[in-house]
């Protein structure tokens, strides 16, 4: 969401900013409604003033013994007029609200600009892509293989897009996602939360999900929503305050499921566990100050990678272009993990900077205790990592030739000291 003071102070950087993003120029059209609404807003309150005026003579008139019943129809008239022009204005702000609603965050100056995926920045690249004297196996065939990967179960109790993990598999699962738990709020200073996975309209428009991307989420018929990530509930904590400025950064953490329709996703990784309608993962979200966002990416970006260092998995870190950036954030670093039977990178981890665009939707603000402003704080989202993805990415480099999967030295206390699957 953007202020629309901005916009009329900067229409052509707000413009070039879409274009960026290849959207195309919204200013002049959202200033018009903004003159219309302005104008709405002055007519009710010339109306409300003429009504105190008129009331201010029915009392002098009935206290000079008068006959106020022409100031009173004329009282009567008013009210109809003024409610009339509050409905417009009503109108007015709705349209403006939804038209901003619609539009997507602005990308920082640092953000490269290119079209899709192909035009992201690679930042780094950490550890040894592994080398195998045998043809490395997807993670499906290496888990249907062992018995403990059953799609066809999952797919007659749920569908397709789902998966039953067994045993070892689904034990390993667990460790994971309480590996990252533990790292994050051991290390890295951040609160464990366990938060609602059902949440209302409000909380979606909140952090973007609503108006635009309904289609993507699962809704119940009770009107709740199934949450696509834990940034929404976790982001949503801070909605309506204004937070001292003491108590910044806030940093939060949680394990939960997540569920997405992956309606734009028809015919894309069909098989597996890369794309499911279910999913578990481990989110970071932070709440700063104005000035603290870019380090505070930086620092959560860090955080995500440490996950990875010690599973001892292979990545590489990737700055997102203007054309691949997500509607709600300003800057995006995906953070992407070898995957041998794919022989290829793929996404494990999305950290983001929105900036104000979130906290202008929750109304979320701080106090600047020196100068006793209020400002809007910003807000940021990471995953800490995607739990399945991460138990994928074990599965496909640390596979041996016999189809054994070996299980990384730092999870075997976890695992009450199971150092293999097979």
């Amino acid at each position: 969401m953007f202020d629309i003071k901005w916009i009329r102070q900067n229409p052509i950087k707000f413009d070039d900013g879409l274009a960026k993003r290849k959207v195309a120029p919204q200013s002049q059209e959202i200033i018009k409604l903004d003159d219309k609404r302005r104008a709405a807003q002055s007519a009710a309150q010339t109306i409300q003033f003429e009504r105190n005026a008129l009331s201010k003579k029915i009392g002098n008139a009935k206290a000079n013994k008068e006959n106020p019943s022409e100031l009173i129809a004329e009282v009567s008239k008013s009210k109809e007029s003024q409610l009339m022009a509050e409905f417009k204005l009503s109108e007015l702000e709705t349209a403006i609200n939804d038209r901003l609603s619609g539009i997507p965050n602005l990308p920082a100056s640092d953000v490269p600009e290119g079209l899709d995926s192909d035009d992201n920045e690679e930042i780094r690249r950490v550890g040894e892509v592994p080398s195998f004297d045998f043809t490395p196996k997807y993670h499906f065939e290496l888990g249907e293989a062992l018995g403990l990967m059953d799609f066809e179960t999952a797919g007659k109790i749920a569908g397709s897009r789902f998966v039953l993990l067994r045993g070892l598999l689904a034990r390993l699962e667990r460790s994971l996602g309480n590996f990252m738990l533990d790292l994050h709020i051991q290390n890295h200073g951040y609160e464990e939360i366990s938060p609602p996975t059902l949440v209302n309209d409000k909380t979606m428009y909140g952090t973007g999900q609503l108006p635009k991307f309904g289609s993507d989420l699962f809704k119940t018929e009770q009107g709740y929503w199934l949450i696509p990530t834990a940034e929404v509930p976790l982001t949503n904590i801070v909605a309506g305050q204004i937070i001292d400025e003491g108590s910044l950064p806030r940093r939060y953490t949680a394990l939960t499921s997540c569920f997405r329709s992956e309606a734009g996703a028809a015919g894309k990784d069909t098989r597996g566990m890369i794309r499911q309608h279910q999913f578990s993962k481990v989110e970071m979200v932070s709440i700063t100050r104005t000035q603290d966002s870019e380090d505070e990416l930086q620092r959560m970006i860090g955080c995500a990678e440490e996950v990875l260092k010690c599973l001892e998995l292979p990545y590489r870190t990737v700055l997102l272009s203007t054309g691949d950036l997500g509607f709600g954030a300003q800057k995006t670093y995906d953070i992407e993990v070898w995957l041998p039977g794919e022989n290829t990178y793929r996404e494990i981890s999305s950290c983001s900077n929105c900036g104000d665009f979130q906290a202008r939707r929750m109304k979320a603000r701080w106090r600047d205790g020196s100068k006793s402003d209020i400002n809007y704080v910003h807000t940021l989202n990471g995953s800490g990592l995607a739990v399945g993805r991460t138990l994928i990415a074990i599965m496909e480099n640390y596979q041996k030739a016999d189809g054994s999967i070996m299980i990384p030295k730092v999870l075997w206390p976890l695992m009450d000291g199971v150092k293999m699957i097979g």
